[in-house]
């Protein structure tokens, strides 16, 4: 059986009017950079602007404890953890190496604290007391990060501690630490903003956070350092400018000063010579759905993610999206159920498509509702 072409396809087409700015074959290769591996990501997208063996697996020192602040932050957002608990600090946490926050066993801290004295100081005493509170060990911490790791495709990434201290089986990616930074960055902005803060003061101690970018460029409003001898000076850092975040992780370099510029040199050259585009964010209604059989006729259609797209700056003017929603969209619907796709054109060429579900659910329709559909649907394949 055949079915008419209106009912087939339902198209929506929106033209993105944006004034070009430049051409993509005006874009140079990306700066010669002096590390072992590194990534530039847009935020909004997701998309990988330029790399060098941004999957590499690497030693990724401190870097590690955006992990440990991110699990923080998702066990405080489902409750089972709160800002002003108090933390018993372990022997453990006191007698680990490194740098810390300069706490001491046995005395109370707050999980507030601790979360800044992870990301601003870059606490491992710090940190163990946390992943102890949250996991019971660190070493129950790392299956949490090791889960979360799994469920973002961090591919090349495998933890062993909460603090980034050398392991042969401690690794990770200059590509998933771009990653976790996205997922950080929009998981709870009133976290994020943590990361932008120059200095914490604990114990009549005041330590910088070891970010120098942002003491240099404004635009820049975190993330993380890393170092050890074996993995060299890393740094993930987050920028974002006229609307625009990108995201860069480099690793390996042989500075402190040598991390932060060859950073800058990667965000620099993403805000030139690219631009990001939202088409649409996440639950926006993107059209109503027919649906047959059902108690509604229609049901509202939209995104579980924001749909989003990098290209070179001045091609956005160019791009198109289309909507393609199931031609026979039977009741029951559940909320969250795909029933079309989304598309984002360059030209003829499908850059990105995405799927498209229902935003709340259709419950069967009565006897007569369910007869009458059943009946237009057999005429309507009768006579296609």
């Amino acid at each position: 059986m055949t079915t008419p072409h209106f009912l087939q396809r339902l198209v929506l087409i929106f033209s993105v009017l944006v004034a070009p700015l430049a051409s993509a074959d005006t874009i140079p290769p990306p700066p010669e950079v002096a590390a072992k591996s590194w990534v530039l990501m847009d935020a909004a997208s997701g998309n990988v602007l330029a790399e060098h063996d941004g999957d590499a697996r690497l030693p990724p020192a401190s870097l590690t404890k955006m992990m440990t602040a991110y699990i923080a932050t998702l066990e405080m957002q489902r409750g089972r953890i709160h800002p002003n608990d108090m933390v018993t600090i372990s022997e453990k946490a006191w007698r680990t190496g490194g740098s810390k926050m300069f706490v001491e066993v046995g005395k109370q801290v707050s999980v507030d604290d601790l979360f800044h004295g992870i990301i601003i100081q870059s606490g491992n005493d710090a940190s163990i007391a946390l992943a102890e509170q949250i996991a019971g060990s660190e070493e129950a911490f790392t299956s949490l990060m090791n889960a979360e790791a799994q469920r973002l495709g961090m591919r090349n990434t495998h933890f062993v501690d909460a603090t980034g201290l050398p392991n042969p089986g401690h690794y990770s990616s200059a590509h998933d630490m771009a990653i976790l930074a996205r997922a950080i960055i929009y998981a709870d902005p009133a976290h994020y903003a943590i990361y932008a803060q120059k200095h914490f003061l604990w114990n009549g101690i005041q330590q910088p956070n070891r970010n120098l970018l942002l003491w240099r460029d404004e635009s820049v409003d975190g993330l993380k350092t890393g170092h050890t001898e074996e993995a060299g000076y890393c740094l993930v850092a987050s920028a974002k400018r006229n609307g625009e975040r990108l995201i860069a992780a480099v690793f390996g370099t042989d500075s402190e000063a040598a991390r932060a510029n060859e950073t800058a040199k990667l965000l620099g050259y993403g805000f030139r010579f690219f631009e990001s585009r939202v088409f649409n964010k996440k639950g926006d209604v993107l059209a109503n759905a027919p649906v047959w059989k059902g108690a509604a006729r229609t049901v509202k259609a939209g995104l579980n993610a924001d749909l989003a797209v990098s290209v070179a700056r001045g091609e956005a003017a160019k791009l198109t999206t289309q909507l393609v929603l199931k031609p026979e969209l039977i009741a029951p619907v559940k909320a969250g159920d795909v029933i079309g796709k989304v598309e984002i054109r360059q030209g003829d060429k499908v850059i990105k498509q995405a799927d498209v579900v229902a935003m709340e659910s259709v419950e069967q329709g009565g006897f007569f509702r369910r007869m009458w559909d059943s009946i237009r649907l057999f005429f309507k394949g009768l006579f296609g």
